[in-house]
């Protein structure tokens, strides 16, 4: 575990620094939200620690906060969170042999853990940024889960502080570099369209899952040059 923190540059660290103090903000909403919507004070806590999947969490409670059938608000969890197939192969290498360390690897697999890996060259800087990443996030989503949940017993108008806005805005900013590349700016483009056009018509979570046919067109794109 030493060598992980060794092989981080400065920059890298600044990086998974600033994620990490954001989605400690992230948390305070989540903790606050989920216990102001009436939910007991251990129940953020256990599901940050248990899940640790903040779409899901945040998804989970507000269907069952406005009436929902706890088991449908499991099955719209799980729906959304369907995209870590696809992120289990592209990042399964960094985890390791060893079954703990698959098992631990496989809990800290998050958007912003599995886009630090993707974006780095180096197999030793990959393995590095996602551990890294996905330790920090562990620790800061949870503390800052725990500090929202006692806030949330006081603060019943939490849409007022505006902090449900940190967990889109982190991802955003994870995807931005990327558009630098001319490779990854039609996936991207086909994606946001088919979330945005599908939004108004179908249940939360579902224009997510509908915005991957971005990334199979992209392969399909490649195709040809590959064949040349």
């Amino acid at each position: 575990m030493r060598s992980i923190w060794r092989t981080l540059d400065r920059g890298l660290a600044r990086d998974i620094g600033l994620v990490c103090l954001a989605d400690t903000l992230v948390g305070v909403s989540y903790g606050a939200i989920t216990v102001s919507s009436g939910f007991p004070l251990w129940a953020p806590m256990v599901l940050s620690l248990l899940v640790f999947a903040g779409a899901s969490q945040f998804m989970f409670v507000g269907i069952v906060a406005s009436g929902g059938n706890p088991l449908a608000a499991v099955a719209a969890g799980l729906l959304v969170n369907a995209r870590h197939v696809p992120f289990g192969f592209a990042v399964g290498d960094v985890f390791g042999r060893g079954r703990l360390a698959r098992a631990v690897g496989s809990h800290l697999m998050i958007d912003e853990s599995v886009a630090f890996a993707l974006a780095q060259r180096d197999a030793d800087r990959r393995r590095a940024a996602y551990w890294a990443c996905g330790i920090g996030l562990f620790a800061c989503w949870n503390v800052g889960v725990v500090v929202g949940a006692f806030a949330g017993t006081a603060i019943h108008d939490t849409d007022a502080f505006g902090l449900d806005a940190a967990f889109p805005a982190v991802l955003l900013a994870l995807v931005l570099p990327s558009l630098r590349e001319r490779a990854f700016r039609l996936p991207v483009l086909i994606g946001v369209v088919v979330a945005l056009a599908s939004a108004p018509l179908l249940p939360a979570g579902l224009p997510v899952l509908l915005a991957m046919v971005g990334v199979v067109a992209g392969a399909a794109a490649k195709e040809p040059k590959a064949a040349c």
